[in-house]
């Protein structure tokens, strides 16, 4: 009995042992869990554009984390819905166009410029209606489009050169897609809107009276993340970029099946998505290369941004004179 008591104490003391060090390892595991937790995602936002596909592209195809970095992708289409979560600091960086970087800028929103997407090239424009026959004949007219945009620089580079004001328009505020939407419905005489609005628009009861097609460079689409991102993760920024290179390459090997992965991303039809391609002029990591150039030989983004900050400070949008390089970041695409 003695014997078999012992034996019964021993398999108890034995069990304990065991679970103290499964009790010890466990804590063990967790400890270095938390020193391993994954970082937060970068969390970029972006409208509802074909210009920013190959950020869905990078997403679904697993670029993002071959080089080691979570994103989070968010289409929120209002401009002012964009800025504010940005500046709030909800997000961590947003897809726009380069001239609204300049605005973010001026605003007091620190923002650097990593990664040039995209040229329109008749991608966006002016509608009108069938009787106007140059931006000239805009005067007196409802004109739509985003105030504070990329729409407004178009409509006032326009007016500007026919010798208008805003003042000569009567200014409908409303987005790029509304816009096209309202003229369609002839709610206006004329909208700064993109495709496929500009192509169902002239089917309707238009004409495009400007496109980008005669205007490159004056919309140019990139990427940007706050300051405090870009100090605080330059290795998770230099991974986007990184995986945006990656995706560009893709793309062009494999067609049709990024077409459709980037229509899905856009929550758009593939049809429309191809159909507003041609409209856009894409860069990859070469192209970027040459836009950014490095810190001692600048490239050609400097002048343009250079340009849009002129002309916001000419027409009173911005009160800030802001240079190129503090919101241009040539570094990462440096390092590609």
């Amino acid at each position: 009995m003695k014997k078999i008591l012992a034996l019964v104490l021993a398999l108890v003391l034995m069990l304990s042992l065991a679970g103290c060090g499964a009790s010890s390892t466990a804590g063990q595991k967790t400890q270095e869990g938390q020193a391993t937790a994954p970082k937060a995602p970068l969390k970029v936002t972006l409208p509802t554009w074909t210009g920013y596909g190959p950020l869905f592209l990078a997403q679904e195809k697993g670029f993002f984390k071959k080089h080691g970095v979570d994103v989070e992708l968010s289409i929120v289409d209002g401009l002012a819905e964009r800025k504010q979560a940005l500046a709030g600091g909800k997000v961590d960086g947003m897809a726009t166009a380069q001239d609204v970087q300049v605005t973010l800028a001026a605003a007091g929103v620190p923002v650097q410029v990593v990664w040039m997407l995209d040229d329109s090239n008749g991608g966006d424009g002016i509608l009108a209606k069938k009787d106007i026959q140059s931006p000239a004949d805009l005067k007196g007219k409802k004109v739509a489009y985003e105030v504070g945009s990329t729409s407004q620089l178009l409509m006032m580079t326009e007016l500007k050169k026919a010798g208008l004001t805003d003042k000569d328009v009567t200014v409908v505020p409303m987005s790029a897609g509304d816009a096209g939407a309202a003229f369609i419905a002839g709610k206006v005489d004329a909208a700064v809107t993109w495709e496929p609005w500009l192509s169902k628009g002239a089917s309707a009861n238009g004409k495009v009276l400007v496109s980008t097609k005669e205007l490159s460079g004056i919309i140019m689409d990139s990427i940007s993340f706050r300051n405090e991102v870009i100090e605080k993760r330059p290795d998770d920024v230099k991974a986007f970029v990184a995986a945006l290179a990656d995706a560009m390459d893709y793309w062009k090997a494999n067609k049709d099946e990024s077409d459709q992965i980037m229509a899905k991303g856009l929550k758009i039809d593939v049809k429309e998505f191809t159909s507003t391609v041609p409209g856009l002029k894409f860069f990859n990591k070469d192209d970027n290369k040459k836009l950014f150039g490095t810190s001692a030989n600048p490239g050609s983004v400097y002048e343009f941004t250079k340009n849009d900050i002129n002309f916001y400070l000419e027409q009173k949008v911005i009160d800030k004179a802001i240079t190129p390089e503090s919101i241009v970041n040539p570094k990462f695409v440096e390092g590609l």
